[in-house]
């Protein structure tokens, strides 16, 4: 038996079959260890003809054939009764997989008799995810954030999927990636999380072709997420597992139309639409308890929601856009070649004071200042101020838009201001090791940029890390060595740690190191590179393809 398929489904990818082919043939598993298995949907272009010739010049390549199914379910199953793989992993048709994807989640999922292997996800259409905060031996949907994740990029057993008749629903199905997730993590046995290497590279396409174009009605959107609801209530007993499971979609998808942006956006009868659609299935598919334990500003909105107080929702989302972040680097230091940061972090208010928790008769209840004048918000209770409060460093390696997670001791508190007025914040030191926070590797060299992030009441926010401590100095660390620069930098004088060989990190290059690090330059690159001439663009694509950590060097 191969160790593993990959399963891919196509629709008329046209050239992106030659782009996304190069990762997927030259695996490190080795060619007599896995298939790739492409099923052509009815494509209605060249990609027939495409395929075959991969087909015709690699044994390891096979083609299936159906007729359009309009939707990427069908091949999906058709690939894994037909793969003859152990593990199957699913790719899209416009991505890849980094060179050594799948010797490594192979290798983690035998060991641990896995049915289900996670990669870290990188790419442009892949912000960081704290799932991936670390390599995970063996998890559960009970001791692990897994719903945080629920597109199909991953590595399955076959025999789990066969077995437990885990399938994509199949033909124009809204949601079915998180259908069909929602059925194999309630059923899995053992999960492992792959973070210190980066498999699965999901980048956004030129031309908008990641997503789909179909216009959908809030009746048809919602009615598929009942549908995922109802798989974890299946799949689940009714309790605090099945209320901390269905969370994820109560909070993401259920409110997205009823708080910021889109409250804002929509109006009339457009947004009152949308907002009958959630509120009745907020109460006719959700327990109690989904509800109460979310954060302080979460739980009001899903208590708004359920009332019926659409303006109130507005107002509220009015004021919660406004909500900044205050943090404070209290000191940076270097300690044994590792950078030692004390931060504390906390919220404002719109008007640039605390957001508070003010005590009354034994109990404390949200921000006055905040609620004024909101019907249905009035005193509102916060029973547990420290629920779902977290905080966390990040490093982007903006060469190779990677997320690291340094180790962090950030725990959250209640701070008292005096009146009976008290505030959440997040304070602790965290520790970046140079040799270590790639992976349990050594930074690359490149510019990486230093990042916190604070969820404090129901209010998330990431944050540059900047601040007025001096940094250490330079450093030399490793063996062989390697420079380390951390600095203030940049239009926001925000912590950056430029990494090279001692004595190779020059002026013109940390300019360099700074500029590609810096968003509006590497949006206009790509706002250039679109503009260009077709027969140009396709050359600079191939160049820059090249530079491309995660390509191999070679195009057949």
């Amino acid at each position: 038996m191969l160790k593993v398929s990959i399963v891919v489904p196509v629709y008329n990818a046209g050239e992106y079959i030659d782009r996304c082919a190069p990762s997927l043939l030259h695996q490190s598993i080795g060619r007599d260890a896995y298939e790739i298995v492409y099923v052509d949907d009815g494509s209605t272009d060249d990609s027939a003809y495409r395929l075959d010739q991969l087909a015709a010049r690699h044994p390891h390549v096979r083609v299936v054939r159906q007729e359009n199914s309009g939707w990427p379910g069908k091949p999906r199953n058709v690939g894994v009764r037909t793969a003859r793989g152990e593990y199957v992993q699913f790719v899209d048709q416009d991505d890849d997989l980094t060179p050594e994807a799948l010797e490594r989640l192979y290798d983690l999922g035998s060991r641990n008799a896995s049915d289900i292997v996670l990669g870290k996800i990188v790419g442009t259409m892949q912000g960081p995810s704290s799932l991936f905060r670390r390599t995970v031996e063996h998890c559960t949907v009970e001791d692990a954030p897994l719903m945080d994740s629920l597109t199909p990029h991953k590595m399955f057993r076959r025999a789990f999927l066969l077995d437990e008749g885990i399938t994509f629903p199949e033909g124009p199905v809204r949601l079915e990636d998180q259908l069909f997730m929602a059925r194999a993590y309630v059923r899995a046995k053992r999960v492992s999380i792959l973070g210190d290497h980066p498999c699965y590279v999901w980048n956004r396409r030129e031309d908008g072709g990641n997503t789909s174009g179909r216009a959908t009605t809030p009746e048809t959107y919602y009615g598929h997420l009942r549908t995922v609801v109802e798989a974890i209530k299946e799949g689940t007993e009714p309790g605090p597992l099945q209320d901390h499971l269905l969370r994820r979609s109560y909070r993401v998808e259920l409110l997205r139309p009823v708080v910021e942006p889109r409250v804002l956006q929509r109006t009339g009868s457009s947004l009152e639409r949308y907002f009958d659609v959630v509120r009745r299935m907020a109460l006719d598919c959700y327990p109690p308890g989904v509800r109460d334990g979310l954060p302080a500003i979460t739980r009001l909105r899903g208590r708004l929601l359920e009332d019926g107080n659409l303006d109130s929702l507005i107002e509220l989302a009015h004021r919660t856009q406004k909500i900044k972040p205050e943090l404070t680097v209290d000191h940076i230091r270097r300690r044994n070649d590792k950078l030692v940061i004390r931060t504390t972090i906390g919220m404002l208010r719109p008007d640039g004071e605390p957001l508070t928790l003010v005590e009354r008769y034994g109990r404390l209840l949200l921000d006055p200042e905040l609620l004024a004048d909101i019907k249905g918000a009035e005193d509102w209770e916060v029973p547990h101020p420290l629920g779902e409060a977290r905080g966390e460093f990040l490093v982007h390696d903006a060469t190779r838009n990677l997320w690291w997670y340094p180790e962090t001791g950030l725990a959250p508190r209640t701070q008292p201001l005096g009146n009976g007025r008290h505030r959440v914040i997040i304070t602790g030191e965290t520790t970046i090791d140079p040799l270590t926070l790639a992976g349990g590797t050594e930074m690359p060299a490149g510019t990486h940029l230093v990042w916190a992030y604070a969820q404090l009441l129901g209010v998330g926010r990431r944050i540059r890390l900047t601040g007025t401590p001096t940094c250490p100095g330079a450093f030399t660390t490793g063996t062989p060595s390697r420079l380390v620069h951390p600095a203030w930098g940049g239009p926001d004088g925000q912590l950056r740690l430029s990494v090279g060989q001692p004595g190779h990190l020059s002026v013109p290059h940390r300019v360099l190191l700074h500029a590609t690090a810096t968003p509006t330059v590497r949006r206009a690159a790509r706002t250039v590179l679109r503009r260009l001439p077709k027969d140009v663009r396709g050359p600079v694509r191939t160049l820059a393809r090249k530079a491309d950590p995660w390509t191999p060097g070679r195009s057949d």
